[in-house]
């Protein structure tokens, strides 16, 4: 079994960073897509970012150019380094895992709040 702690959210002023770590214990597949999605209020979760095991990573448009995704494979790490924040970017932070068979792990979410 896969599961996911996230850490790193918190309360920042528009314009702010914010780095979110998740720290994933269990079997890791060289095959597996690490990543992170949001969901604000009111709203349907939606991706951020993904990397995969060899560094390909994709981001959502909304996100490009402001935040970077990275990993590391051996400590079962996934960063989400998140730059010129917005108050659209308040949301509900998800660290994801999903397995070839598109069997998807979750961790239990971090609350980012972009706010004057």
């Amino acid at each position: 079994q896969v599961q996911l702690v996230e850490s790193g959210g918190g309360l920042v002023q528009p314009g702010g960073s914010l780095r979110l770590s998740c720290v994933v214990s269990g079997v890791l597949f060289s095959s597996d897509v690490m990543g992170w999605y949001r969901q604000a209020q009111g709203n349907q979760r939606e991706l951020v970012a993904t990397i995969t095991m060899v560094g390909n990573t994709n981001f959502a448009d909304s996100v490009k150019g402001r935040f970077t995704i990275s990993r590391d494979f051996a400590q079962k790490t996934v960063d989400l380094q998140m730059n010129r924040l917005t108050p659209e970017d308040t949301a509900v932070y998800f660290c994801n895992v999903r397995r070839f068979n598109n069997k998807d792990f979750w961790g239990q979410g971090t609350q980012v709040t972009v706010s004057s």
